[in-house]
């Protein structure tokens, strides 16, 4: 396993292919400006030390999972691969205020399963269509959310996003991997969807 340090740079107009035999650190001080992201790494190898990624293409070739991008800056990018479990804004309760931000971000050919976002400007991010689906202020509904007639155990999923934090304002999930966890079928959490507001499909 090498290690790989990107830091105390600008760079522009690069491809950066980060392989799965790397520990790679991104930043401090760094900024990538019309970069593309190849990314091969495992969540657990990928580390988050406040870089900005302006205008880069982010493309993820391991499904990356559990992983907080709450420690970037990201303006302008495109995303593309599947991620699972991860969050994208600013926390409040985060010592650094400045430690991260998304905005202006386009996810509309990422497949996004169980992923977050929060502290951030929802009107100025592209969020992936069906089968992926956006649940948007899943906490402040969290009454309407619990009481709708879900498709089987899909409940539980349910119960698990509204008891996010309150500046969670939205979780996307992969209708196909949801519906095989909760033992029904995308079919059935689409009608659901259906009848419910604030939702993107």
């Amino acid at each position: 396993m090498s290690q790989l340090n990107i830091e105390n740079q600008d760079i522009e107009n690069q491809r950066l292919e980060i392989g799965a035999d790397t520990v790679c650190f991104l930043g401090p001080n760094l900024t990538l400006r019309n970069c593309t992201l190849v990314l091969k790494i495992a969540a657990r190898n990928l580390l988050l030390l406040q870089p900005r990624l302006i205008d880069c293409t982010i493309e993820v070739k391991r499904e990356l999972k559990n992983f907080s991008w709450n420690h970037a800056h990201l303006k302008g990018c495109r995303f593309t691969g599947a991620m699972t479990g991860n969050d994208f804004g600013r926390w409040s309760f985060d010592e650094d205020a400045d430690r991260g931000s998304v905005e202006n971000c386009d996810f509309t050919h990422a497949r996004l399963d169980a992923c977050r976002f929060v502290g951030c400007d929802l009107t100025r991010l592209k969020l992936p269509s069906w089968p992926c689906f956006t649940v948007l202020d899943p906490v402040g509904r969290k009454h309407e959310l619990r009481t709708l007639q879900w498709p089987g155990t899909m409940r539980i999923t349910v119960e698990s996003f509204t008891d996010n934090l309150p500046e969670t304002l939205a979780v996307t999930y992969f209708a196909p991997a949801l519906a095989k966890r909760d033992e029904t079928t995308p079919e059935a959490i689409r009608a659901v969807l259906d009848t419910l507001p604030g939702v993107i499909l």
